[in-house]
């Protein structure tokens, strides 16, 4: 029987709530093995993020070399990439390796308003490492920081956007709407065959920490388990909404706290 096994490259949320951390439990919670290659570490809480320290560009291909030669990695989540030198490893990583299915979560606000991006860094997320995704995942704000354009207030105006995003390179693009303000929480999975909306219920909750790194973690255990792009992004939808939907059965911080990764054992 063969192990599915998904990779996250991405940062270290010293909170739990978020990053690796996030990564590793959406994982083990749609039981796919989970591997890792930490790309920065960072002191936060649930209030905020309070300092960043960024692996080298040399351990972080070490880190991603170790990996694959060892482990059969079915798909690769990428989240947190700090600056363009972790850019350029992990990009150096991809072409030597070239796994199947990349995701790639483009972090560069936290969920508490913090940048983890360094501005310098988003020329090179968009011209080395967007090229090389099978799908990216960002959300309203990020979709529009990537175009450098006013934030998408409508269905139309968030389909333009995802066109433009897919002209950057990758095979598809799923706008998160999560910092909408409707009753539903929709997001808009876009590809060169047209425009799905994916609908769930807005959950009126302040424990909204690490959504996004979830989401493309569960997307990315749909792909290594061997969904199609399609299903294994609306299994992730239905997963992240109902851990969104149980997060306020933890009291975590005095933030905002974490979604509920294993709300289905307890």
């Amino acid at each position: 029987m063969t192990t599915p096994i998904a990779l996250t490259i991405a940062g270290s949320d010293s909170s739990g709530g978020a990053g690796i951390q996030a990564d590793l439990k959406t994982f083990a919670a749609l039981g796919v093995y989970g591997a890792s290659v930490v790309t920065a570490l960072t002191a936060q809480n649930t209030q905020g993020v309070r300092a960043i320290h960024p692996v080298p560009p040399d351990f972080i291909a070490a880190q991603i070399d170790a990996v694959f030669d060892d482990l059969a990695i079915g798909a690769v989540k990428i989240g947190m990439t700090a600056d363009s030198g972790v850019i350029g490893a992990i990009v150096a990583g991809l072409a030597c390796w070239a796994p199947k299915y990349v995701v790639l979560d483009p972090v560069m606000v936290a969920t508490s308003g913090d940048r983890l991006l360094a501005a310098d860094a988003v020329a090179a997320l968009r011209s080395q490492l967007i090229p090389r995704a099978t799908i990216i995942t960002p959300n309203l704000p990020e979709a529009a920081a990537l175009l450098d354009e006013p934030v998408a207030s409508d269905e139309h105006a968030i389909a333009e956007q995802g066109r433009r995003l897919l002209a950057l390179g990758c095979g598809h693009v799923l706008i998160k709407g999560g910092h909408g303000e409707r009753a539903e929480s929709t997001d808009y999975l876009i590809s060169a065959d047209g425009v799905i909306a994916l609908a769930a219920a807005r959950v009126a909750t302040q424990n909204t920490h690490g959504t996004g790194c979830s989401l493309s973690s569960a997307i990315a255990a749909g792909l290594a388990k061997g969904d199609d792009l399609e299903t294994a992004v609306r299994g992730a939808k239905d997963y992240i909404s109902a851990a969104i939907a149980a997060a306020d059965r933890f009291t975590v911080g005095h933030g905002h706290g974490p979604v509920h990764h294993f709300h289905k054992y307890y």
